[in-house]
């Protein structure tokens, strides 16, 4: 199976959508984890939910920097995160100080995993590219329950209340993931103007929930189970679900054009980051230790330095000011 992205419209509606596979991408990142660091079943299915969530975000607003999704709380997955980049390349991780409960599922809510006292937020965070003096990242927060102020349970829901909040634009989301695929369905109803997506400005609001075009296909995407979205193909679940829709696909994105797997590190960003924890710092742990070993938590990559390396580090030290980068 080969990661792929789809886009599509609805003629003369005012609703598209978006399909996303991650299969051979998302196995990549799997793969990569040192076994004895292997998150349990149900934090890898949230982290493919939240990488394909993440795709489709950035594929739908096409942002020239990393849009990045954060689900952080008090419960045993302290912070989960997915990052994707303008090239649709992405990467995920998670902290967990905790242990989760036991299921037969391979599943757990939201509620149980990061938002257990209620504290829970999603964040998500849009960081350009080139950044003009003084720029920040736009970022917008939202809580993990609804307006009643009952929890969200899944992440799709978290995601559709945040679309709704923030931007002001029917969502409907559906997500699944396993250890072979991370998948995710997304029907959005079309701004009446403006721009309408994550960066920019608020769309009108008079629409909201009553564009009867948008209800009749979001309410034909929920009958979209999770087993059908894992294991189903693209043209037989857009088949199935708007046989009777006027559907205009574009070419998929797959390959080096569509979603793959991509992380950002680099020995010279460790470097960077020995440099600004300072000579004396550095000296101490290599007293303690003989060398110093920093692993990307998104790849798994090791960068090794030792008492030579870093003297060059501290050599170069002039060449290199001390900044805010960091291995992330």
């Amino acid at each position: 199976m080969t990661t792929e992205l789809h886009k599509f419209l609805f003629e003369g509606l005012p609703v598209r959508g978006m399909l996303v596979r991650l299969t051979d991408a998302w196995q990549e990142v799997l793969r990569r984890r040192d076994p004895s660091e292997a998150f349990e079943e149900p934090v890898r299915q949230l982290l493919g939910e939240m990488a394909a969530a993440g795709v489709l975000m950035q594929a739908n607003i096409q942002f020239n920097g990393a849009v990045v999704l954060q689900i952080f709380g008090d419960g045993p997955v302290k912070v989960a995160v997915a990052e994707v980049q303008p090239d649709l390349g992405f990467r995920t991780t998670a902290k967990v100080v905790g242990e989760l409960p036991s299921t037969d599922s391979g599943h757990l809510p939201l509620d149980v995993m990061v938002n257990v006292g209620g504290e829970g937020r999603c964040a998500i965070t849009l960081d350009p590219r080139s950044r003009m003096p003084g720029q920040q990242p736009y970022q917008g927060v939202v809580p993990l329950y609804d307006d009643h102020r009952e929890p969200l349970l899944q992440l799709s829901e978290v995601l559709e209340h945040y679309m709704l909040q923030s931007e002001q634009l029917d969502t409907k989301l559906i997500l699944a993931a396993n250890d072979d695929i991370a998948a995710g369905l997304l029907i959005q109803r079309l701004p009446m103007e403006g721009a309408g997506n994550l960066g920019g400005q608020r769309s009108a609001e008079d629409e909201i929930g009553l564009n009867e075009a948008y209800n009749r296909i979001s309410h034909l995407a929920a009958t979209l189970t999770r087993e059908e979205l894992l294991t189903l193909d693209a043209d037989t679940i857009l088949r199935r679900l708007f046989w009777e829709e006027d559907v205009v696909r574009f070419e998929p994105l797959t390959g080096a054009e569509g979603p793959h797997f991509a992380c950002t590190c680099s020995r010279e960003r460790v470097g960077t980051m020995l440099r600004n924890l300072g000579r004396e710092e550095v000296e101490s742990i290599l007293t303690e230790q003989e060398q110093i070993d920093v692993g990307c938590e998104f790849c798994g990559t090791h960068y090794r330095f030792d008492a030579v390396d870093a003297a060059e580090l501290f050599t170069e030290e002039s060449d290199h000011p001390p900044g805010s980068d960091r291995l992330q």
